[in-house]
């Protein structure tokens, strides 16, 4: 069972986001920290986002995986892009989402890429709409595509 739950680990891709570091003035001069953000996917509607703290980068970085990989959720894509326009506040953050036609690519900033194509968005229009922070903007997104929902889903709830 161990050999089967590493096999599924290791479909997913893993992407630093953001590395910070802090610093707190201690009697010998100062204690440096550092806080790793990371997302994990499939490319195949399959994503997590990890947040963590410790005294090195390795270990932040490692740490945050680990967190990404307990939560795992799935997007609902509608072949290679999402299947409506979302406008999505979440914290600080703003984002909008619109779908795209085939051969579009991915136009969106440099967080909100990597998501998209740990994903397996290929086609899609997105901009941020607020915050600068790394954190609200990855949760904004992320959340923003949970939200989203197939055809179907939508027909059931209107008929």
């Amino acid at each position: 069972m161990a050999k089967r739950q590493r096999e599924t680990e290791s479909d997913f891709e893993e992407k630093v986001i953001h590395i910070n570091r802090c610093s707190k003035v201690v009697k010998g001069g100062r204690k440096f920290s550092f806080s790793a953000l990371v997302v994990i996917g499939d490319g195949n509607g399959k994503l997590g986002v990890g947040f963590a703290k410790a005294n090195e980068v390795a270990d932040a970085i490692r740490k945050a995986g680990e967190s990404a990989r307990k939560n795992v959720c799935e997007i609902v894509l509608e072949g290679t892009t999402i299947p409506h326009e979302v406008l999505f506040k979440k914290d600080g953050a703003r984002v909008l989402l619109k779908p795209a036609g085939v051969g579009t690519g991915v136009i969106a900033g440099s967080k909100m890429r990597s998501i998209f194509e740990l994903a397996g968005v290929k086609d899609i229009i997105a901009k941020n709409l607020g915050s600068n922070n790394p954190l609200n903007q990855v949760k904004a997104t992320v959340d923003a595509l949970m939200s989203g929902r197939s055809r179907s889903e939508i027909l059931a709830i209107t008929v």
